[in-house]
């Protein structure tokens, strides 16, 4: 049986950019939330949890594609979801200092937005390897995202995020398509089922759409109680064969 990729996230962009706005919202919340702005600590809290989900439903849901392209559609959508609710959170620091967003055509937004990833260049130590990566691609907006001014952190955040929240509407409607051309897991195993039985009654294949055949008996009309071959593909596809 042919299972779907599982556990390739280190390889995927959403993974990189996810890992690095966890890090960096941690950097932030250290740096520039206290008792003062932030007296209870729920928003620390709320922050950080939310980059963290970002990157854990990534993984997650990677992880799950082997068995469930349902689960990972759905763990896809919480991690879009969590980078959405901390995106807002950096929109909520600027307007609570008087401040909004950088335009879009701003030299800083321009620059932000133009850097690129380097494409992974894992060896044999994938863990480590990955894992560098992420620190390595971090380095390329230290300039912004460790920033001493809280509003040119804020905003280079809201890019970043923004790029990840992006991608990972695009890898949903990949997952989409997958699922809409494969199926997901059960009807992968009813496929298999359905093939090892035709191997074992030496079943032809259909004519019309060449998929298994399966033995059916007729109930009804001048042939009832008569043997067919008929395809496993039905009600899509309605191609019989008479059972020599």
């Amino acid at each position: 049986m042919k299972f779907s990729p599982s556990s390739g996230f280190r390889r995927l962009d959403t993974w990189v950019l996810a890992g690095i706005v966890q890090l960096a919202t941690r950097r932030f919340c250290e740096k520039f939330l206290d008792r003062r702005n932030d007296p209870t600590g729920r928003q620390y809290d709320q922050m950080t949890q939310a980059a963290r989900s970002g990157k854990a439903n990534i993984v997650e849901g990677s992880s799950r594609a082997a068995t469930s392209r349902e689960t990972e559609m759905k763990l896809t959508d919480v991690a879009r979801a969590s980078l959405e609710e901390l995106r807002g959170d950096y929109e909520d620091w600027l307007m609570r200092h008087g401040q909004v967003p950088w335009a879009k055509d701003s030299a800083e937004a321009a620059a932000v937005a133009g850097l690129r990833l380097d494409p992974p260049d894992y060896g044999e130590d994938y863990l480590r390897d990955s894992c560098a990566h992420v620190l390595a691609q971090r380095g390329r907006f230290a300039q912004w995202l460790e920033a001493d001014d809280s509003f040119t952190a804020a905003n280079a955040l809201i890019i970043v995020t923004g790029r990840v929240i992006r991608m990972l509407e695009r890898q949903l409607q990949a997952q989409g398509d997958a699922f809409e051309q494969e199926g997901g897991f059960r009807e992968q195993l009813t496929t298999v089922r359905v093939e090892a039985r035709a191997r074992k009654d030496d079943a032809p294949v259909c004519p019309g759409c060449g998929k298994p055949m399966r033995q059916r008996t007729a109930g009804k009309g001048p042939n009832a109680g008569k043997k067919f071959w008929g395809c496993t593909g039905f009600p899509e596809c309605t191609g019989v064969l008479p059972v020599n």
